[in-house]
């Protein structure tokens, strides 16, 4: 099934990395509510997916029908059952995440900044921007050096270029 660069997408981030194990049963769980998941009695064209075993992404293609608030609300009290059910945190938007090699990590806005200090995070480490609108923002946008993400405005006096 093929989805518009234009899709609405939302990234909801782990606040610790899932095992294979849980992450197969979270994609499981995902795809069941995308196939169910409705505005105003209208099927949405959706889809969802689990990267890294730390972020879980919806995406709609609002060409066939839009999300409305209620189908937001919907997702956001999946999103919640989530959370109750494999004990993670979906919803703090300051557990920043970035690389460090091939791991993908995590950790609360104060320890980012003191990986900051320490030059563990320099403006070169690909952070993560989970405020992507779109597919083609996930794409493009999603993976970026700290230098080229919004961090930079919170955190830039902290890392030299």
């Amino acid at each position: 099934m093929q989805f518009s660069e234009q899709s609405r997408v939302w990234v909801y981030q782990s606040d610790r990395e899932l095992s294979d194990g849980q992450a197969a049963q979270i994609l499981q769980q995902l795809n069941n509510f995308t196939a169910e998941w409705t505005a105003h009695n209208h099927q949405l064209k959706a889809k969802a997916e689990v990267r890294y075993n730390r972020f879980l992404i919806l995406i709609v293609d609002e060409n066939q029908a839009g999300a409305s608030g209620c189908s937001i609300d919907k997702s956001v009290n999946f999103m919640k059952k989530m959370e109750q059910e494999f004990g993670i945190n979906l919803f703090d938007r300051f557990n920043l995440a970035y690389r460090d090699g091939e791991y993908v990590l995590s950790a609360p806005r104060h320890d980012f900044e003191e990986l900051l200090k320490a030059g563990k995070i320099n403006s070169d480490t690909i952070v993560f921007n989970n405020l992507v609108q779109n597919l083609q923002q996930l794409d493009t946008k999603w993976e970026v050096p700290f230098k080229e993400s919004w961090h930079v405005q919170l955190f830039g006096d902290l890392v030299g270029s």
